[in-house]
Parts: structure tokens; sequence; C-alpha cells
């Protein structure tokens, strides 16, 4: 049968290699701490799914790709309390089926595969910023960081800048969990906005962060833009702020005629959350106590593993932010084949591209108990 070419090319999706072997040892029988995927176990909070029952329908409609405007207002109010911020909720916001398929979608409303557009992304990185370009006929130009994993305006060629169509930032940055501060998104913006080049933000973990080491919570291009976010989009999510990865709901903020883009392309593609769910992301976004319960419970598990990669001479890089790890070690492929002889899964840094080579990502999805449990496995198995 014949298949895009793209498809072909790309293969099977890293991370998913990772959990086929995973499974195979559960199916085995043998135990598996599973560190890999960005999927917390905890469940989730009983006040959301209160809201989604209350909601589900006798008769079943089609949601409207716009969102309800209850949401659109709920998310406005959010972005309000969290960045100081006021944005229009009819013309600056999206609500979105999470972020993985708005991020995929994005570059398929804005790119002319005629024109020799490029996506510029960080690299290590999310998976998802250059397969999104690829399908939309874009050219991919990986920008490979410095050992703090921090993308600066300075680190993009001027030729890149020139070509570049859509450029992708994130803060705090999966995998690493660096943040990029204020001065530095002030500069990506300015140049973005000097180059026509449009800023897509990808802020999923704006509200995951050690609060020592961020009073206020890591800063957003929508602290620098203000209300005026022209050439800005800013990506949000619902998954780990609010335990709700299975529910696939985010949102998208920023630019109004970008905005107004994509929501051609998704009325064109039918793409919605369902309105029970868009119910309980209103409760979701309307509540802050919630997410700051999970800070604290992440802040525990990034102290359980990182006292224990720290105490046998392993170097946890960044990693005061996001939902992950980021452990500096010599054979990252080694390491990771050690451990899930262990029974220990984690993600090798090369699998999120150029630059992550020589380390592992471990997501701070496991329980407390089993982090506990990890660390000492981790201290018998990787132990210098």
């Amino acid at each position: 049968m014949r298949i895009n070419p793209v498809l072909a090319d790309l293969g099977a999706y890293p991370i998913a290699t990772i959990q086929d072997r995973a499974r195979k040892r559960r199916d085995a029988g043998l135990p598996v701490i599973d560190f890999s995927i960005g999927d917390p176990r905890e469940p989730t909070p009983g006040f959301i799914t209160d809201a989604l029952r209350s909601a589900v329908p006798a008769v079943s409609q089609y949601p409207s790709s716009a969102g309800t405007a209850e949401l659109r207002h709920a998310i406005a109010d959010y972005v309000k309390r969290r960045f100081r911020v006021g944005v229009d909720p009819q013309t600056q916001i999206v609500p979105t089926s999470g972020s993985k398929e708005a991020i995929f979608s994005t570059p398929l409303a804005f790119i002319d595969r005629d024109a020799n557009d490029a996506v510029a992304f960080p690299s290590p990185g999310y998976p998802v910023y250059a397969r999104g370009a690829l399908f939309a006929g874009a050219d991919v130009v990986p920008i490979v960081l410095d050992d703090d994993f921090v993308l600066r305006a300075v680190c993009v060629p001027d030729h890149v800048w020139s070509a570049a169509r859509m450029l992708w930032i994130c803060s705090p940055h999966n995998p690493s969990g660096s943040v990029t501060a204020v001065g530095e998104l002030s500069s990506l913006v300015d140049a973005a906005r000097a180059s026509d080049t449009l800023l897509c933000a990808d802020e999923c973990y704006a509200d995951v962060y050690e609060e020592a080491a961020f009073p206020d919570g890591p800063a957003s291009v929508l602290d620098v833009t203000g209300g005026d976010s022209e050439g800005v989009l800013v990506y949000l999510s619902l998954s780990k702020r609010s335990g709700m990865t299975g529910y696939r709901s985010g949102a998208i903020v920023g630019d109004r005629e970008a905005i107004s883009a994509l929501r051609s392309l998704r009325t064109t593609t039918g793409t919605a959350s369902p309105e029970f769910v868009q119910h309980a992301a209103v409760a979701a976004w309307g509540d802050d106590g919630h997410a700051a319960e999970r800070r604290e419970l992440f802040a525990e598990k990034r102290s359980i593993l990182r006292t224990a990669l720290e105490g046998i001479g392993l170097s946890v890089v960044e990693s005061r932010a996001g939902l992950y790890l980021w452990v500096a070690v010599e054979d990252d492929l080694d390491v990771s084949d050690r451990l899930l002889g262990e029974g220990i899964v984690v993600s090798p840094g090369r699998f999120f591209g150029p630059g992550g080579e020589g380390h592992i990502r471990l997501a701070l999805v496991p329980t407390v108990e089993e982090c506990h449990d990890a660390a000492d496995q981790l201290r018998k198995a990787l132990a210098q």
C-alpha cells in the first residue's frame, strides 16, 4: 500500500519504542516503574470529574471548534490571574483537544509548501514540532541548544530568521526543565516580529515548577507582549496542571489573525473537545488551589529522585520546572538499557533530537512511594 512518504520516513514515534519494551516486561510479569512518558498517576481532582459527569447530555451533538463562550472566558480569567494580562476571549483564544494535536496541526494553517517556508524549534525538544512541520511541507530547522538548554534569539542564525515562517520555543522546557527569563523572551519577540516569524510558545508546563526557585511562576511570552500579542501564539494545557491528560483539553492564546486562521482550520477538520469535557475544563481553569497541590507533589517526587541521583555523583541539569528530571550521563542508550533491566523505564536524551545525547529524562509520573522504590534501585544500578 502506498502511504505518505513523510509518515514512512519518520517511522515509529521514539517514546513509543520504549513503551513497547516496558509493555513486554509487564506482560512477562516483571515489575516496572515507568518514568518514560509524562502521564502522572495521581487521580484527577474530584471537582473536575464531577463537572464532567454533570454535563454529559442526554442527546449527543457536535461541539463547536471555537469552543464554548464559557470556556473561553474561563481561559481568559486564568490568563489574567496567572500572567496579569487581559486577552479577548472572543478573538484571542481557541480551546484545543490537548496541546499535542494543536502543536502538530498549527503549521497546516501557516505553511506554504511552495514557498520554501521553514519551521525552527529547539533541540533537544518535543518531537511533535518537527513532525507537524514536515506533514505541512515545511523545511525543518533544529536549533541545538547550549548546555543550559535555553533558546535565545542570538542562537537563531540570521538566515534561519529570514526563512522561518514559525519558531517554536518551550519554557519550562521539555525535556530539561530550563526556564527562559523575561529578558530573553523579550528578545525573541522582537526578533520574531522583525523577521515576520510567527513565535509559537509552548507553555504547557507553566504551572509546574518549584516555588522556591520561581515564587511568581516561570515567565510567559504574555508577560512580554501584554495584550498586544501580535505575531505570538501561546499554547497552554490542563494535562499536567490539572491531571487531565486523558481529557485532551488545552488552549491557544494570542494574535487575533492567527487565532482566526486556526479556527478556520479546526472547523475544516472538525477538531474540538466534547462539550462535557469543555465543561470540566471550565472548572479546572477556574481553580488554582489544586494546581498548587500538584506542584507540591511533583516537588516531593523531584526531591526524592534528585537526592538519589546526585548522591551517586550524577548531575541533574536545570529541572527546577516542568515535569521532568534531565540527568547527565556518559551514554544515554546504555544507561537506559541498564535501567530497563532493573525495571526502571527512562527516555534516552537523543530521542528528543540533537543535543540530547548524554542525558536521560525521567518523567515525574510514578507515585511518591514508587519514587522511593526507584531511588533505591537507581542507586544500585547507577552507582559509580
